[in-house]
């Protein structure tokens, strides 16, 4: 049996992510997807990187999924995030790394599009396939969803999104028009997005 592991911010789940997805489907007998999480005082995190929480981009991907993957929250950070970091040298990192292969049995590989981060996958023994990054990102449907808060007649951002994530993102627009305005409580530490509060 082969797992394929997908580790990914997924806020919110795009057409590339769902086409990453689709490839890895064909690979695998067992996909694990599983969407980064960040805890404080076991309330996950959230901010205008990170708008949506675990359950709501669990939804989008089962919404166009359903049970052909394996949706986790086992790539979850506790903070104090700091604890971490270095990576490898780190204990917490290695009991993520196991938390992250918990239920896997047989061969395994990691999907990634990024060549930095392929590098600290295999760092892990996690091993990472490089694919090529797609044109659609999350970082620009973000942006796209948070223009179209004071113009909600720019509605570009649906174009780069499954039908049934759009309804969902539409259905707590509310939460897209509180992060809208709200600035960025994140930092970037070794290539990675972590919030600032928990560091």
């Amino acid at each position: 049996m082969v797992t394929a592991l997908y580790l990914a911010h997924l806020n919110p789940v795009t057409d590339a992510h769902v086409e990453i997805i689709q490839d890895l489907i064909k690979e695998a007998d067992m996909v694990k997807v599983m969407p980064v999480v960040f805890k404080y005082d076991n309330s996950e995190l959230n901010s205008r990187s990170f708008p949506f929480d675990y359950n709501t981009r669990k939804e989008m991907l089962e919404s166009v999924f359903g049970d052909s993957i394996h949706v986790s929250d086992d790539y979850t950070f506790n903070a104090p995030f700091k604890k971490y970091i270095p990576p490898v040298i780190s204990k917490k990192s290695w009991s993520l790394r196991s938390k992250i292969l918990n239920g896997v049995h047989g061969d395994f590989f990691s999907y990634t599009g990024d060549r930095s981060e392929g590098v600290m996958l295999r760092l892990y023994r996690l091993r990472p396939r490089v694919g090529k990054r797609r044109p659609i990102s999350a970082t620009s449907v973000k942006s796209l969803l948070y223009k179209s808060v004071d113009n909600k007649d720019c509605s570009v951002w649906e174009e780069q999104v499954p039908k049934s994530v759009a309804d969902i993102i539409d259905e707590r627009w509310e939460t897209v028009r509180r992060f809208a305005t709200s600035p960025d409580e994140t930092m970037r530490v070794l290539g990675m997005k972590f919030p600032k509060k928990g560091w």
